[in-house]
């Protein structure tokens, strides 16, 4: 459980640096306090997207990650940021990334993050 809240807190802190660097990738609110639920919703959403349909989409493109050497993985994080922005609009979350190149961008930031977050955060799986 304390991994989980771990990964939450790593992905709400790399979304809420792509929100700041990227004009383009919008999160609204009226108050703080809203800003920070809907970053952890938005977290938890872009979670679930990685937890469940990641995995599927690396393996239907495996050829293409040996193709690309791996380059494919900035596409495909996009494609799952693109998803997380689409749930947030079904959801009616305040999160928006517009367009597929400011998705590579976000993608590419938040992975920069979500890694060093998670170095610096504690890991335990007891």
């Amino acid at each position: 459980m304390k991994n989980f809240v771990v990964k939450t807190i790593a992905n709400a802190a790399a979304l809420a640096v792509a929100v700041w660097l990227l004009d383009k990738i919008t999160l609204t609110g009226d108050s703080t306090g809203k800003k920070v639920g809907t970053l952890i919703v938005v977290a938890l959403l872009f979670g679930l997207v990685n937890f469940l349909v990641k995995p599927v989409v690396k393996v239907l493109t495996f050829p293409l990650f040996i193709l690309t050497l791996g380059l494919i993985t900035l596409v495909v994080n996009a494609l799952m940021l693109l998803l997380t922005s689409w749930l947030a609009d079904k959801f009616d979350v305040s999160f928006h990334v517009e367009g597929f190149w400011t998705a590579v961008l976000g993608g590419l930031i938040i992975s920069i993050v979500s890694w060093a977050m998670n170095v610096v955060l504690p890991d335990d799986n007891d």
